[in-house]
């Protein structure tokens, strides 16, 4: 059910990519639910200097859930996090393949089908830049980082709001719009800007609130833990390097 769509000639493919720096028990969890369905979507884990366990377990796995492993240190002696590496690189394999890009953050649950309902909406909605699912926990409360999400509101929702890449699909049209070479390489993620460059190249970016998958905040971006072990440092942090900011 899940990739029914990847054979129909009047809509685009879809890559998927999940950027990754250890966090081994919730990517396991993220990789087993997206592939719980059939597996031919090409599933690309970008491998951010990992340690010996994740890469092992990646390593054991890969042929069981069809991955792509792209190791980074193959690329870049650059310390983690290399976000832009990684956008930059994703980014040409979908222009190559004619493909929309879906990021799914390794502290993300989402099921198969729900990367179907992005990409048909990706290909329905006007002008489409960024399409992502509403968070949630796993009571199905909305959470960060769209605490600001009402369920009263639409079903999908255009957001004037910067949306982040939990569970967002980057339309094909964006990418060819925007080079992501002008991101700034002093950043360490890069979903704020991207949603308002969306913006300012004249798409528009949508929220489903009828597609949800829980989040797990934090999970994939370790140092935001600082936030519970040294909220000091954190907000330090967050302030003066402009981090964490949706």
């Amino acid at each position: 059910m899940a990739t029914s769509f990847t054979n129909d000639h009047d809509m685009k493919k879809l890559i998927i990519i999940t950027p990754i720096k250890d966090s081994l028990e919730t990517l396991m969890h993220t990789i087993d639910t997206l592939r719980s369905g059939t597996n031919t979507i090409p599933y690309y884990i970008f491998d951010d200097f990992s340690n010996e366990e994740t890469i092992g377990w990646l390593n054991e796995n890969q042929e069981k859930y069809q991955l792509k492993i792209v190791h980074l240190s193959d690329y870049t002696s650059h310390p983690s996090p290399n976000y832009r590496l990684t956008l930059n690189m994703a980014r040409k394999m979908a222009l190559e393949e004619g493909a929309h890009l879906a990021i799914i953050e390794s502290d993300v649950i989402a099921q198969p089908e729900t990367l179907e309902a992005l990409v048909e909406l990706t290909e329905q909605l006007p002008d489409a830049g960024l399409v992502g699912s509403v968070t949630t926990d796993s009571y199905g409360n909305i959470n960060f980082p769209y605490s600001y999400v009402k369920k009263s509101m639409p079903e999908v929702y255009q957001t004037p709001r910067s949306m982040s890449f939990c569970c967002t699909v980057l339309s094909n049209d964006l990418m060819k719009a925007f080079d992501f070479a002008e991101l700034d390489s002093s950043r360490d993620w890069y979903d704020v800007y991207i949603t308002k460059r969306a913006r300012q190249l004249g798409f528009s970016n949508y929220i489903s609130l009828k597609n949800p998958v829980i989040h797990k905040p934090h999970g994939s971006r370790p140092w935001k833990m600082l936030k519970y072990k040294n909220p000091i440092l954190y907000y330090l942090k967050k302030f003066t390097q402009k981090r964490d900011r949706i």
